[in-house]
Order: C-alpha cells, then structure tokens, then sequence
C-alpha cells in the first residue's frame, strides 16, 4: 500500500514503503527510478533514499525545489572567495589607493585557498553531507566525486597557494603557513563544540591580518581590530546561514550555534553585528580613515540591523537571502576604507 506524504501545501509525492532507490551509479548524469514510478538523476535518488534510511524529516517545498541541484555553489561564495577581508586589510593599510596588483593576488590566493578549505571541509564531513537534506547532493556524497579525486584537487589547490604565498614578505609567509591550522581544524569544530562559527571567523577573517602585513611588513592595532571584526560579523552571518540545517543537524549530531540560539538567534545577531560594527569602527579611527568610511559604515550596520530584525529562523529560503545580503556589508566597508584613506 502507498501512503502520500504532502509537502508544504502544494507539493506531494507518492512513495511506497520502503523507499528503494535503483540507481545504476551517483554520477549526476545516470538516472534512476524510485518506487512512485518517476525518473529522477541519481543525486535527487541518494537525497531521498537518504532521508528514508535516516528517519529524516519530510522535504518541504524550499528543499523539494533544490534538490535536482547536484554541485550547487552559493552565490556568495564569490563574495567570501574575493578575499574582501584581505582586501579591507591592504586598502586599511594603503594611503591612498591600493596596489591593484596586490589586490589582485590576494583575490587569486583567497580564491584558491577557500576552495582548498571548501574541498577540506567536504572530505571530512562527506558522512555527515550525506544525512542532510541541502548538502546530501555535494559531489563526495553523491557520488560525483570520489575521496581519491577530491584529495587529488586539494593538492593541486594547497600547491597553487603556495605559490602565490611565496611572492610575500616573509611575516606574511610566516601568517599563511600558520592559517593551515585553522582551516583543517575548522571542520572538526562542529563535533566538539556548540561555536564551530566562531572558528570558521577565524580561519576566514585571518587574511586580514596578511593583507595588512603584506603591506607594512608587520602588525599593528588597526588589522587586529579589523580582523576581530570579521569575526563577530562571520559569527552572526554563519549563524543565520546554519539555521537552514537546524533540524537535521539535531538528528546527525552535528552541533551549530544556529541551534545553541534557537529563538534568541535575533538578540544574539544584534549582539554580535553590534560588536563588528564597533570593532569596524575602531580599525578604521586607527587607520586615520576620513569621513567617507563613517558614511559607509552607518550604511552597513543599518544593513546588519535590517537582517537581525527581519531574520525569520523557521524559513530556510529567507535565511538564505539575509545571509546572501552580507555581500553588500562587505562592499560597503571595503569601499568606505578605499574612499576615506587621505589623500
């Protein structure tokens, strides 16, 4: 006998009990066919079988619409792999206008190192990827990808950063090989501890501290300002974005602050989003910066302050879009640094 689940309002799908799943291979270009009788690639075949095997929760209509996506990659990783941090740090550090073949570097170097972590990150939590609903469609737990081929591109990854590293001073090489430790201990952070978005900031804002150096061939007060800046911003924004996973992470075991929050996620966000706005500030008053940064910054905290307000926890779609929106905070600052150096 088949039963019908019902998705949201508008969505059903007939599935017989057990769901089985016959599926030539998880390449993405195979198809498969599940008992309801409708052909579906062999990724949406491992997401449903998944959520079978695993008594996961029902899709609702938002996961229902993402899952023919096999490789799906954020939008905003453009802006987080544009190395934005990095950038602040080497205009933060510049009077005037920064090097534009500085700039350019370290966008190359933030691109290929975030997606060494990114590779990382998808290695070791495959197991974990495969019981969730967003990310059970990744190239690893799909099937696309196997361990051997991602290990084989995270080398060449590791390879292409050090060769851009090597073009630096030697402090800032001294930095670069030391944020190897954060990006391959940031994965293992959500199996031990309730914050692993607090050490994602500090693996991600840590270019802050090498664009400033790369610079001035040292550190000082403004880039550790801004740095800890990142991190009360990453704090927040990762925060949100985890909120999308909240359940299902309850069911595998994977810890977050999303659920640590649960519904005081606004007041924290407010919290945190506060604090990066006034460690912002600091590094900019350190630097000197002239009043086109301070325009810039009461715009990107009046942004922050919209997320925090109008952030819905319980819909996957509009924590997506507030965490998107972040793009715009760090265009805002990063122009406010370049328009406010003195001229």
């Amino acid at each position: 006998m088949e039963r019908r689940e019902t998705l949201d309002e508008d969505l059903t799908l007939d599935i017989a009990p057990p769901l089985s799943a016959r599926v030539a291979s998880f390449s993405g270009a195979s198809l498969a066919e599940v008992s309801y009788g409708s052909t579906i690639n062999g990724a949406e075949a491992n997401l449903l079988a998944t959520r079978e095997h695993y008594h996961l929760p029902r899709l609702n209509a938002y996961e229902a619409e993402r899952v023919p996506s096999i490789a799906m990659v954020d939008w905003l990783a453009g802006f987080r792999w544009a190395g934005l941090e990095e950038q602040a740090a080497i205009a933060l550090a510049t009077p005037g206008r920064p090097s534009a073949w500085l700039l350019a570097l370290f966008a190359l170097g933030a691109f290929v190192m975030r997606g060494a972590g990114c590779t990382y990150n998808d290695i070791v939590d495959r197991d974990f990827d495969g019981r969730v609903a967003r990310t059970a469609d990744r190239p690893i737990p799909s099937g696309a990808v196997s361990v051997r081929g991602a290990l084989v591109f995270l080398a060449a990854q590791l390879l292409a950063g050090l060769a851009i590293l090597l073009t630096f001073d030697a402090t800032t090489i001294a930095l670069g090989v030391a944020s190897l430790i954060l990006v391959f201990t940031y994965p293992l952070m959500k199996r031990v501890t309730w914050w692993p978005q607090f050490f994602l900031g500090l693996a991600f804002n840590w270019g802050a501290l090498m664009g400033w150096s790369a610079v001035t061939g040292g550190l000082s007060a403004a880039p550790l300002l801004l740095y800890a800046g990142g991190i009360a911003w990453t704090l927040g924004y990762d925060t949100i974005y985890a909120h999308q996973d909240r359940e299902d992470d309850a069911l595998v075991g994977i810890k977050s602050s999303a659920r640590r929050l649960g519904a005081r996620t606004r007041v924290a966000l407010a919290a945190f989003y506060g604090l990066a706005v006034l460690l912002f500030a600091a590094a900019g008053f350190q630097a000197g910066l002239g009043w086109p940064f301070w325009i810039a910054l009461a715009a990107a905290a009046a942004q922050l302050a919209w997320q925090a307000a109008r952030l819905d926890i319980d819909q996957p779609a509009d924590c997506l879009a507030k965490f998107r929106s972040n793009r715009f905070v760090g265009w805002l600052v990063l122009a406010g640094i370049v328009a406010g150096q003195p001229t």
